[in-house]
C-alpha cells in the first residue's frame, strides 16, 4: 500500500478508530459499576478480554495507559485518595502477553520517555512487533512530576508552580525536546540491523552478516548512544510512534517524530485550528511528504438514548463526589449521535479518533457493537481487516532502512 498524503483521510474515506484502555475506564468511579471487574484488573485475562472486544469491533489499535507513579487526581503530586483505582501493570508487558491471543488489532503501550532509556524501549517494542507479527507501536509521553523523578534518583525535576511561568515553559519544552531525541534514538536503533542481516546458513556456518549491523553513533543534547541494537529490525521496519498533544510544544513532537498524534479539540472549529497548526509544524520539520494521522480524543458514555447516557454519567459523578472533567471532550449519547460528531470532526481534518471508554466494561462493547455498525452503514468504516500489520491498517508504507546501502536518500533524513 502506498503512503497517503498527510491530508488524505484514506483512500475510501474510512475513519480510523482506536480505543484507549486505562484500568476499569476513564471515569474515576468506573470501578464501582457492576460490569467493571476490579478484582481482575491485575490479571492477564482481563486485558485479553478488553483487547479481544476491541478486535471484534475491527478497530485499528488499542493504547494502554501507564505511568511511573501511582495514579493521582492531582496533575503533579501523589494524592491520598482511597476511592479510586490505584496500581497498574506494565503496559509493554501487558501488550506482549495479549499479542499472541489476537490476530489483527494493533497494540500500542504507553512509554514514559523522561526516566527510561531509549535502548531498552527500542528492543522492548521491537520484541512486541515480533511477538505480534507486525502490530506494535508505542505512545510516548513525558512526566514533570517530582515524585516520579524521586523513584529513579538520577535527576531532579523542579516542581512547576504555574504552567504559564517562563521556568515551567522551559522545563516542559526541554522534556518534549528530550522525548523527540528519545524517539529518534529508538527509530535509529530499529534500523541498526538491515532487513537481511540474519543469514542463518548452516552449511557455511554464518548466522549473521556483521556488515549489515550499524552503529547509530547518536550524539545529542540528551543522549549519546552508539548502537547497534541487540534485536534485529522489527517486522514493520518502524513500529508505530504515537503521542498526545495539548499545545504548540507537544505538537512539535508530533510533527517531528509521530505517525499518529492524539489531540483534544473542544469543537469542530478548534479541531480545524489544531490540524492546521500541526500541518504547519510538520512542514517546518521537513515531513510534509509523510503521512501523519491526527486523531481526536473523546471520552465516551454510549447508551441507547442520550437520557440513559446522561443518567449513567450523573450516577458515576455522584459516586465520585464531583463532576468528571478531563483533558478531552466528553461525549454523552447514542452511537448515531457519536457517528454524526465523528463525521463532522473528520470534515475539520481529523483522520481518526481515539475513544476513551468511560466504563471499559460498558462503553468498549458499545463502540464495537453499536458505533462500528453505524459507521459501516454510512460507508465510513471497514467491514473486515484489510492488512496484516498496524502500519498497513493506517495506510503507512514499510519504510526503507536509513542505514542500508540501497536506501533512497529520503529514508536517511532525520
Amino acid at each position: 500500500m502506498s503512503p497517503a498524503t498527510p491530508f488524505d483521510h484514506s483512500e475510501h474515506h474510512h475513519l480510523h478508530l482506536a480505543v484507549a484502555l486505562d484500568g476499569t475506564g476513564w471515569h474515576p468511579a468506573s470501578w464501582r459499576e457492576p460490569v467493571a471487574r476490579p478484582r481482575d484488573l491485575l490479571t492477564a485475562g482481563y486485558w485479553a478480554d478488553l483487547v479481544a472486544e476491541a478486535e471484534r469491533g475491527l478497530l485499528d489499535f488499542v493504547t494502554i495507559e501507564d505511568g511511573l507513579g501511582p495514579q493521582s487526581s492531582h496533575p503533579l503530586d501523589p494524592d491520598d485518595r482511597t476511592d479510586q483505582v490505584r496500581g497498574r501493570l506494565d503496559a509493554v508487558l501487558v501488550a506482549a502477553r495479549v499479542a499472541p491471543l489476537t490476530r489483527h488489532i494493533g497494540l500500542v503501550p504507553t512509554v514514559v520517555a523522561t526516566h527510561t532509556e531509549p535502548f531498552h524501549i527500542s528492543k522492548a517494542i521491537a520484541t512486541l512487533d515480533y511477538v505480534s507479527t507486525g502490530r506494535a507501536g508505542l505512545r510516548v509521553q513525558i512526566t514533570a512530576r517530582p515524585n516520579e523523578a524521586d523513584h529513579f534518583g538520577r535527576r531532579a525535576v523542579e516542581r512547576i508552580e504555574a504552567y504559564d511561568s517562563p521556568a515551567a515553559q522551559g522545563l516542559v519544552t526541554d522534556l518534549f525536546d528530550e522525548a523527540a531525541d528519545y524517539v529518534e534514538v529508538v527509530r535509529r536503533l530499529w534500523d541498526s540491523w538491515e532487513d537481511d542481516a540474519e543469514i542463518r546458513d548452516r552449511a557455511t556456518g554464518r548466522f549473521v552478516d556483521r556488515d549489515k549491523l550499524h552503529h547509530i553513533d547518536f550524539e545529542g543534547r540528551f543522549f549519546s548512544v552508539k548502537g547497534p541494537s541487540i534485536t534485529p529490525r522489527p517486522p514493520q521496519g518502524q513500529p508505530l510512534v504515537t503521542a498526545l498533544g495539548h499545545g504548540t510544544v507537544p505538537y512539535r513532537l508530533l510533527a517531528r517524530q509521530a505517525d499518529v498524534g492524539y489531540v483534544t479539540p473542544r469543537d469542530t472549529a478548534h479541531a480545524r485550528a489544531i490540524v492546521a497548526e500541526i500541518r504547519a509544524e510538520q512542514e517546518a520539520a521537513g515531513r510534509s511528504g509523510e503521512t501523519l494521522h491526527v486523531f481526536g480524543d473523546l471520552v465516551v458514555f454510549l447508551d441507547d438514548s442520550q437520557a440513559e447516557a446522561e443518567a449513567r454519567r450523573d450516577r458515576l459523578d455522584t459516586l465520585a463526589g464531583e463532576p468528571y472533567t478531563g483533558d478531552a471532550r466528553i461525549f454523552t449519547g447514542t452511537a448515531a449521535q457519536l457517528a454524526d460528531l465523528l463525521e463532522e470532526s473528520a470534515g475539520a481534518g481529523l483522520t481518526g479518533f481515539r475513544l476513551r471508554p468511560a466504563v471499559a466494561g460498558h462503553d468498549l462493547p458499545r463502540v464495537g457493537r453499536d458505533l462500528v455498525p453505524e459507521l459501516q452503514r454510512r460507508g465510513r468504516f471497514r467491514t473486515a481487516y484489510e492488512a496484516d500489520t498496524l502500519r498497513g491498517l493506517l495506510g503507512l508504507a514499510r519504510p526503507a532502512n536509513r542505514y542500508s546501502a540501497t536506501a533512497p536518500a529520503a529514508a536517511t533524513a532525520v
